[in-house]
């Protein structure tokens, strides 16, 4: 009898830890309306944590595959559509935290020092410019 519960709990265990794993699809929440506006997708590459934008949610009227021209002309990512953007680089895990990477918020063309930790099964990321930061919640996509 141990061994069949042994042998359930071992198979069911890697479903248990991906809940809190921050790798794979986020959906962004807009922290001032509450809409949805992007699907991100969180992933390693070299020992870093990555994201790119996968999805945009567009309402009527906007453009459906825009590039980010509000980008700083000097950044690569200038000009370039967003959809498929890598716009979170560089963090590094640190505790229960992953820090020191960046952000950029393509729609404003700013850059931001960030961190990123999971809290209730929501991901939140921090963005700071200097002193100053904004905390947004993620929630996992489907």
């Amino acid at each position: 009898m141990i061994k069949k519960i042994l042998l359930l709990l071992l198979s069911i265990a890697p479903f248990l830890c991906q809940g809190q794993d921050i790798l794979g699809k986020w959906k962004t929440i807009d922290s001032d309306s509450g809409e949805a506006q992007s699907i991100v997708e969180l992933y390693k590459r070299d020992g870093k944590v990555y994201g790119k934008i996968v999805k945009l949610f567009r309402k009527e009227g906007q453009d459906p595959d825009p590039i980010c021209d509000d980008c700083p002309e000097d950044d690569p990512r200038y000009g370039k559509k967003i959809i498929g953007m890598e716009i979170i680089k560089d963090l590094e895990k640190d505790g229960s935290e992953y820090v020191d990477g960046t952000v950029l918020k393509p729609d404003e063309g700013r850059i931001y020092k960030c961190k990123i930790w999971l809290e209730d099964g929501k991901l939140n990321i921090r963005g700071y410019w200097g002193f100053l930061y904004k905390t947004q919640e993620w929630i996992r996509a489907e």
